[in-house]
């Protein structure tokens, strides 16, 4: 069955209509491994009965609604059916303490919040509930109206989805995703494939572009999609065996995490996975080998996006030329990219600036954030790129994260990658702390390979014979893992925090494992 021709015009209504309505469209798990299964012609019914449930809860087109609540199938015909009523959705970290997603809903607007049985009791005061798998008046089962419903054909700048940053630097800021941009997304990402046979393990939290953009080309594509509520390694592990996964969707720390459940691992045929696209954070060269260990035949992508510019930055080389591990891609041919140093100029290294039909509208209530995009309609990531000379492009480091020690300037992914090189490391965070002589000093939290045994003054040696000397962690510290934030990033406000309890510059209780 060929699926080439994308005929949506909302993106709440993907499937192709040459889908056969009792393909399988949806393998739904909740947390005690308990399986619902969905059909094209099913999630189409749902739909209908999530966007009628919403006109008649007094709901209209351009109205929000929230979402606190983990992945689920409730979830994503939720999604479907808002989207093609025309009324934005707004899916919330349910990880953010109760003032922060609070805040997110009180500032989106919206007018209908809908939760899970884990996140009920941090619903906001004074919006009406509905609950996923609830019972009785409140319960998304009764919120189903069923009937027939025609879908809204949006508007250039009709909002599909608000999705709120992570706010690490400051309260987060709400990204005005339209149809048209993330229409354009999924056809430019669909192309004329197959992808019908196509089955898609989802994991990373649907609050995240990760999750949405993949289970958006799914539907698109009239794959499968295998979605778990939230990541658990050895649940990962399982379901990528026991559903014959062929697409793995993650984050970089998710795999890492993955290659440590080695008995789980050692009772799993993972021979289905035919691609594995890491994203959302850089990945290390160590990981990708081990990758490659575990699963041979399986080809990685190691992708790049934003949540404001959207999936679709860099792709193949046009002549064919093998992307280097490390990098991220070539230039996709419908996007502007350039690099700006420092001194504003267009350079081989410098903040990428992207220019595409996926960018976002801009930020909800946030009129003083004008530089997001520029005159001529880049958008300003934020993250600093370096080019070779084929054209290949490398993530460098947020712009926001390099520091100065000693006069020159460290790109904490720039040793994190170097430290990545040595074979009996697999995965570090080089944080910036304070220094009275030199302004700031790199530190760096290190997780070794299995078996390992590494100790501090061997990896230093290591950082100072393979890259500048200015570069080399000034202390180091072992950790089983490394504390993901609420991203499925690592985080680097717990390590920084960690670093200066233990060389007292602060005197508070330990908040991660002890080092």
């Amino acid at each position: 069955m060929t699926t080439t021709h994308f005929e949506a015009v909302n993106l709440g209504d993907l499937a192709p209509r040459s889908i056969p309505s009792d393909h399988l469209a949806l393998i739904a798990l909740d947390e005690a491994q308990r399986v619902t299964l969905y059909t094209y012609g099913q999630l189409d019914t749902l739909a209908k009965a999530a966007a009628r449930g919403l006109l008649g809860h007094g709901l209209a087109a351009g109205d929000s609604v929230a979402v606190l609540a983990a992945n689920s199938g409730e979830f994503l015909v939720l999604l479907m059916g808002a989207m093609r009523a025309g009324i934005t959705v707004v899916p919330v970290n349910y990880k953010f303490p109760q003032a922060l997603s609070d805040f997110v809903i009180s500032d989106s607007g919206a007018k209908l919040v809908f939760v899970d049985s884990g996140r009920r009791a941090n619903a906001p005061a004074g919006l009406p509930v509905i609950e996923f798998g609830g019972k009785g008046a409140q319960s998304f089962e009764t919120f189903l109206d069923h009937g027939d419903f025609t879908t809204v054909v949006p508007g250039p700048q009709d909002v599909a989805l608000l999705l709120y940053t992570s706010g690490s630097t400051g309260k987060p800021k709400g990204v005005k995703l339209s149809h048209h941009s993330h229409l354009w997304v999924v056809k430019t990402r669909l192309g004329n494939q197959d992808l019908s046979d196509q089955r898609y393990l989802i994991a990373a939290p649907m609050y995240h572009m990760n999750a949405l953009a993949l289970s958006q080309l799914a539907l698109a594509g009239g794959s499968t999609i295998v979605l778990l509520p939230q990541f658990d390694a050895h649940a990962y592990i399982h379901a990528a065996s026991r559903y014959k996964a062929t697409w793995l969707t993650s984050v970089p720390p998710m795999m890492a995490m993955m290659l440590r459940e080695t008995q789980a691992l050692a009772n799993a045929d993972l021979s289905s996975v035919q691609v594995i696209r890491m994203g959302s954070a850089p990945a290390s060269e160590a990981l990708l080998e081990a990758i490659r260990r575990v699963m041979p035949h399986a080809r990685i992508i190691n992708s790049y996006g934003t949540t404001e510019g959207g999936p679709v930055t860099f792709g193949p080389h046009p002549e064919g030329k093998p992307q280097p591990f490390l990098s991220i891609g070539y230039a996709h041919p419908h996007v502007d990219v350039r690099l700006i140093d420092e001194q504003g100029r267009v350079s081989d290294q410098g903040v990428l600036q992207l220019r595409s039909p996926g960018i976002m509208l801009g930020y909800h209530n946030r009129p003083d954030l004008v530089g997001a995009i520029t005159d001529d309609g880049f958008y300003v990531t934020g993250d600093v790129l370096r080019r070779d000379e084929d054209g290949f492009y490398y993530f460098v480091g947020r712009n926001d994260d390099m520091f100065v020690c000693g006069g020159e300037n460290i790109f904490p992914g720039e040793v994190e990658k170097c430290l990545e090189t040595h074979p009996d490391i697999q995965q570090t965070c080089v944080i910036a702390i304070p220094d009275e002589i030199k302004g700031h000093k790199p530190v760096a939290f290190v997780v070794l390979v299995p078996g390992s045994a590494l100790d501090e003054a061997t990896i230093k040696a290591y950082a100072l014979a393979n890259a500048p000397a200015y570069q080399h962690p000034r202390r180091v510290w072992i950790l089983p893992d490394l504390p993901l934030a609420s991203t499925s990033k690592v985080d680097r406000n717990v390590l920084k925090q960690r670093a200066l309890q233990i060389i007292g510059q602060l005197d508070v209780e330990p908040v991660c494992a002890h080092a």
